[in-house]
């Protein structure tokens, strides 16, 4: 198979994945993130990879955001929240911040393609993404890429259009989110 080719069926698969994640995705993201002081986001492997890449944006847009286990994470508290992903349920780590993050009184969103998963159900808000995750990935639906890829490649793509619809609504300019980009690569 030809690169292109490879590159179309993937490309396919992710549109299915936004056929099949409503609206309602998007603007619960941009809610929660616009009515909290502070965001502290988390995920574990490729999905901690994107959460890093969402922090990113959240700061380039001069939102005070950081990710869960670097040195300069302030404590969550009331008015805060918390972003985790569990594209397949759960996962240990992530139960366990979310009941840290309900005890200190912060607001708790949870990135999931299981909507109905143990994180889910601890959380405030979820944002579903119906991508195959690495809890499915043996079941014989099996897409292209590896594993979990697909959700991974998903989540990207989730959180570069939430950046754009929070920039549109904060009334900032891609130039105001260049300026806050980092000077010290």
């Amino acid at each position: 198979m030809t690169l292109q080719r490879l590159a179309d069926q993937v490309l396919g698969e992710l549109a299915g994945v936004f056929a099949a994640t409503g609206d309602e995705a998007l603007a619960t993201l941009c809610d929660e993130v616009l009515a909290a002081r502070r965001i502290a986001t988390y995920g574990v492997g490729r999905e901690g990879l994107m959460m890093r890449a969402l922090c990113m944006r959240l700061m380039h847009l001069g939102l005070d955001a950081r990710v869960v286990g670097d040195m300069t994470t302030p404590p969550v508290r009331a008015g805060d929240l918390l972003v985790a992903s569990a594209g397949p349920g759960a996962f240990s780590t992530v139960l366990a911040l979310l009941g840290v993050a309900r005890d200190a009184g912060a607001r708790t969103l949870v990135v999931t393609a299981q909507p109905d998963g143990p994180a889910a159900r601890l959380a405030d808000a979820v944002v579903r993404l119906p991508a195959q995750t690495m809890a499915d990935d043996l079941d014989g639906r099996a897409g292209l890429l590896p594993m979990g890829s697909l959700y991974e490649a998903a989540q990207l793509l989730l959180f570069d259009l939430a950046s754009t619809a929070l920039r549109d609504r904060l009334g900032q300019t891609p130039e105001q989110m260049r300026a806050r980009h980092t000077n010290l690569e």
